[in-house]
């Protein structure tokens, strides 16, 4: 039988959850107000939750570790399609360039990109909130949850 968590523990287990969710959400509002910023907010905030209350309680210290090592995978993940998107637009430019292509074929090839990108970034968004307002449900009621696809940095 399950002991059961303290109301206090609970919540700070589910709020190192959801602050990764808020952090998404207050950085996707700065950039449409046309600050170019990119801070990982999604780890920054439950990393200042996790810190301040892993030694109080070891819920929150294994709810924090695990919010934090998907937040840092998911991190991970988008800087890697980052850059594999700018591979592309060099590569693309590189071959417009040496074969006198036209401004056409980079229009098309950035255009192309633009469009998986946003359709990439909005899946991604969509599947996070279900998955970490999954956990942060889970995590209040006391249930152990592990999140799919995420690198075990912090153990």
């Amino acid at each position: 039988m399950r002991k059961k968590h303290k109301q206090q523990m609970r919540i700070g287990a589910m709020l190192c959850h959801i602050s990764a969710l808020l952090a998404w959400v207050l950085l996707f509002v700065v950039v449409f107000m046309g600050i170019p910023l990119y801070l990982p907010l999604n780890i920054l905030a439950p990393l200042i939750i996790w810190r301040f209350k892993k030694s109080q309680y070891p819920w929150i210290d294994f709810q924090g570790k695990e919010s934090l090592n998907f937040q840092i995978s998911l991190t991970l993940y988008i800087l890697m399609g980052i850059i594999i998107s700018l591979l592309l637009v060099l590569a693309s430019c590189g071959i417009a360039v040496t074969t006198d292509g036209e401004v056409n074929e980079i229009n098309t090839v950035l255009e192309g990109l633009l469009f998986v990108w946003m359709w990439l970034i909005v899946i991604l968004m969509l599947v996070q909130a279900f998955v970490v307002t999954f956990a942060a449900i889970k995590a209040y009621k006391g249930q152990h949850y592990r999140y799919p696809l995420t690198m075990r940095v912090l153990r």
